[in-house]
C-alpha cells in the first residue's frame, strides 16, 4: 500500500453535507481507517453524519493544532507511513487558515503522496462571490486583538490593496466580528469596497459588497457567525 495523505474538506455549515461534498470524497473517507484531526470529537461527529461504516470508537486518530509541539507533529510520521491517511481541519480545506501545513509539509519530505479532495473553502468562496479582483488577492489570516494595533493594520491592508491593486481578505473569531466591522468602517476610506461574507453555504448565508460609505450605519449583525471579510481600495 502506497502511503497517502487525503486532505479531507470538512462542512462550514451544519446539516450541508451533501449540498457540498462530492460522492467520491465522501467514498474516498468512508474507506480510511485513521485521520489526523484538529478536534477528535468534531472529527468524530462528522464521520458519523458522513455514514463511516465501521464503528467510529475503531477509527484511530491523532490531533494537530496549534496547541501541538513541533517534536509532536514529527512523531506523526510514523501514523502516517505506510498507510492511507486523513487529514481534517474543523471547517472547510485543511492546512489553509489553520496548523496543518506542517504535516503536509513533512509527507512531501518523507516522498508521501498527497491528495487534495475537492470542497468548501470559505475563503475563496468569499472571494468568488465578492466581485473584487480574483485576478491578484493576498490572505492576511486573523487581524490583531487589540483595538489600536488592529485599526493600524486595516489601514496597512487598505493602503496595500490600493498600492497593489490587490484584494486583501482576512478573518476573524466570530465573537469579535461587530468589534472589527466597526473599525473597518471608521478606518478605511469612504469609498473603498468591503464585501461581508457570513455563513457561507449556511442558511443564514449573507455575501454583499458596498463602499464604505454604503456600509457606515448599515452594518449587519453577524456577532458569532463565521465570516470572511474583503477589502480593495
Amino acid at each position: 500500500m502506497t502511503a497517502t495523505l487525503y486532505l479531507v474538506p470538512t462542512l462550514l455549515a451544519e446539516n450541508t453535507l451533501y449540498n457540498v461534498l462530492p460522492q467520491n470524497v465522501i467514498s474516498i473517507v468512508r474507506g480510511l481507517q485513521q485521520f489526523i484531526v484538529e478536534d477528535v470529537r468534531t472529527a468524530r461527529r462528522f464521520l458519523s453524519k458522513m455514514g463511516h461504516p465501521q464503528k467510529i470508537d475503531s477509527l484511530l486518530f491523532r490531533e494537530l493544532n496549534e496547541h501541538t509541539p513541533i517534536s509532536e507533529i514529527n512523531n506523526l510520521l510514523s501514523f502516517i507511513r505506510g498507510s492511507q491517511t486523513g487529514f481534517l481541519s474543523e471547517a472547510g480545506v485543511p492546512s489553509v487558515a489553520d496548523p496543518g501545513a506542517a504535516i503536509v509539509r513533512l509527507a512531501h519530505e518523507n516522498d508521501i503522496r498527497v491528495v487534495p479532495l475537492s470542497g468548501p473553502s470559505s475563503i475563496l468562496m468569499a472571494l468568488m462571490a465578492s466581485g473584487l479582483n480574483g485576478q491578484s488577492f493576498a490572505f492576511a489570516g486573523y487581524l490583531p486583538v487589540k483595538k489600536p494595533e488592529r485599526q493600524k493594520r486595516i489601514r496597512v491592508l487598505e493602503q496595500r490593496s490600493i498600492d497593489e491593486h490587490q484584494t486583501q481578505i482576512f478573518i476573524e473569531t466570530p465573537y469579535r466580528n461587530m468589534q472589527l466591522l466597526e473599525d473597518v468602517v471608521k478606518c478605511c476610506r469612504a469609498t473603498t469596497l468591503f464585501t461581508i461574507a457570513a455563513d457561507i453555504t449556511g442558511n443564514g448565508e449573507f455575501i454583499k459588497t458596498k463602499s464604505i460609505r454604503q456600509w457606515t450605519g448599515n452594518l449587519p449583525k453577524i456577532n458569532k457567525i463565521p465570516a470572511v471579510f474583503l477589502l480593495q481600495g
